[in-house]
C-alpha cells in the first residue's frame, strides 16, 4: 500500500504503527495493488464479447466519504469502521447490539472507537434494529450517507437449523430495507458480507464466483443468497451498485468468541477440552481481519455495477492442521473430544480470489500460522485471568459448544 502499511494494521498497542492520511479532507482508498492480474477462474473473460475485459485494478473512488456501517459494534464491522476512520472518513454505525454473543465484546468494540475517534466528531452511533422503518428513515435523514458498508448480519450455520426465522428477518428483511433505503437517497455504493456458505458442497477444488450456488446446505447459506439476489434486482431497478462479498472463515484479535479460532485458543490455553467435529480433515479457508478489512475498502472504493467477489486467502487448511498451530503458538496442548460431522457443515472450502485481485487489486498477505500466532498473542494481553466463566457460544440461539472460558471484564480495548 502506497499511503498506508501494506498490511491492515494490528490492534490495541500494534494500532500506532498505522499512518495516517495527513490530509483528512482527501481521504485516500486503499492503493493500488501491482499484484498480477492473471486469473484462474473458469470463466475465459477474452472469450465473452458482453463483458468488460479488466486486465488490472478499477480506479478507486477518492475523496472524503461518509459511510454507514451495519453491524459497527460486531468483529468485522468494527475493523472496518476503525480503517475508515483512521483514513479520515467519516462513519456512522448502526447495531441492534443483540445478545448473539456477549454484549461486552461489542460494547468494547465500540469504547475503543469512541475513545479514539469520538471527539473529532467524525463518528456517529447509533443502538436499533436495521429493519425498524421509522428508525432507519429517520438515521438516513439526518445523517445522508453517501457510502453503505452493510455487515449486520445473524451468523451461524448450526443456530439457523435452529431458529430459521430470525435469519430471514434480520438478513433478508434487514438488507432489502437498506437495499430501498439506499436507492431512495442517492447511495453511491451499497457493499454487504454475503458468505462462503452459499457453495454448499462444491466439489471444486477452488470455488468461484462463477460457479451455481443454487442449493444452500442451511437456513444462513439460503439467506445469504436470497440477499445477492435481491441485491442484483435493486441494481437491475435502480441502477444502484452493489457488491456482495463472499467471507472465507474471518478470525484475528478481537474476534467471535463462537469462531473455532477463538474458542480453540482459549480453551488450548486454559487446558480446557476442545471440540473436533468429524475426522480432522476437513479444511477451511482462514482469512485474517486484516485482509478482510482490506478487501471490503476496496469494494467500498471502487463502485462497479453489481458484483460479487470472494474475499478469502485463497488456500485452505484442515481441522488437524489448525489445533496443531494453535497448540504451537499457545504452547500447550490440546485435550481434544472427537464428535460427528454436524448438520449444515461443509467439509471443505477454498476461494478462488481471482476476481477480487483482478478487479479490487486484492491480495490476502497474512498467513494462518501468522495469523494464528498474533490471534494467540493478542489473547494472552486481553485477557488477563480465568475468574469469571462465560459460555458466549450457548448464547448463539441455544447452540453451543465446548463454551470458552474468559474475564471479559479484563477486556482491554485500548
Amino acid at each position: 500500500l502506497s499511503k498506508f502499511s501494506k498490511e491492515i494494521p494490528e490492534f490495541g498497542k500494534n494500532m500506532s504503527m498505522f499512518r495516517k492520511s495527513n490530509e483528512a479532507s482527501t481521504a485516500p482508498s486503499v492503493a493500488e495493488s501491482d499484484a498480477s492480474s492473471t486469473s484462474s477462474s473458469s470463466l475465459s473473460w477474452e472469450e465473452c464479447e458482453d463483458v468488460e475485459i479488466i486486465t488490472g485494478p478499477v480506479e478507486a473512488h477518492t475523496g472524503h466519504k461518509k459511510v454507514l456501517v451495519t453491524g459497527g459494534a460486531g468483529f468485522i464491522g468494527s475493523n472496518v469502521a476503525e480503517y475508515l476512520l483512521a483514513r479520515g472518513d467519516d462513519v456512522v454505525i448502526v447495531d441492534e447490539m443483540n445478545d448473539y454473543y456477549d454484549l461486552r465484546i461489542k460494547e468494547s468494540n465500540l469504547s475503543l472507537l469512541q475513545n479514539k475517534y469520538g471527539k473529532a466528531g467524525r463518528l456517529a452511533v447509533y443502538r436499533g434494529d436495521i429493519c425498524d422503518e421509522a428508525f432507519m428513515m429517520d438515521l438516513f435523514e439526518k445523517e445522508r450517507p453517501e457510502w453503505v458498508c452493510h455487515m449486520a448480519a445473524r451468523a451461524g450455520v448450526r443456530p439457523s437449523i435452529a431458529d430459521p426465522f430470525v435469519y430471514i428477518h434480520s438478513n433478508i428483511r434487514g438488507t432489502t430495507q437498506l437495499m430501498e433505503l439506499s436507492h431512495r437517497f442517492g447511495v453511491k455504493n451499497f457493499v454487504f458480507a454475503s458468505s462462503s456458505s452459499v457453495y454448499g458442497g462444491s466439489k471444486n477444488t477452488y470455488f468461484s464466483e462463477d460457479e451455481n450456488v443454487d442449493n444452500p446446505v442451511s437456513p444462513y447459506a439460503a439467506s445469504k443468497k436470497a440477499c445477492e439476489l435481491l441485491a442484483y434486482t435493486y441494481h437491475h431497478l435502480y441502477n444502484l451498485n452493489v457488491s456482495a462479498l463472499r467471507f472465507f472463515t474471518v478470525y484475528g484479535p478481537r474476534g467471535r468468541p463462537d469462531m473455532a479460532p477463538f474458542k480453540f485458543i482459549d480453551r488450548v490455553s486454559r487446558g480446557l477440552e476442545i471440540q473436533q467435529f468429524g475426522d480432522g480433515s476437513s479444511s477451511r479457508d482462514y482469512t485474517y481481519i486484516s485482509d478482510i478489512v482490506d478487501g471490503v475498502v476496496r469494494a467500498i472504493d471502487r463502485p462497479r455495477g453489481y458484483e460479487v467477489y470472494n474475499l478469502g486467502k485463497g488456500d485452505g487448511t484442515s481441522l488437524k492442521e489448525f489445533i496443531d498451530l494453535v497448540q504451537k503458538h499457545t504452547g500447550k496442548t490440546a485435550n481434544i473430544r472427537q464428535l460427528p460431522d454436524q448438520p449444515g457443515d461443509v467439509p471443505y472450502t477454498c476461494a478462488d480470489i481471482s476476481k477480487a485481485r483482478r478487479i479490487l487489486g486484492y491480495e490476502a498477505k497474512i498467513s494462518f500460522e501468522e495469523g494464528i500466532r498474533r490471534t494467540a498473542s493478542w489473547y494472552r494481553e486481553a485477557y488477563e485471568d480465568n475468574t469469571l466463566e462465560v459460555c458466549p457460544e450457548m448464547q448463539a440461539n441455544g447452540m453451543g459448544r465446548a463454551p470458552s472460558c474468559v474475564n471479559l471484564s479484563s477486556l482491554k480495548v485500548n
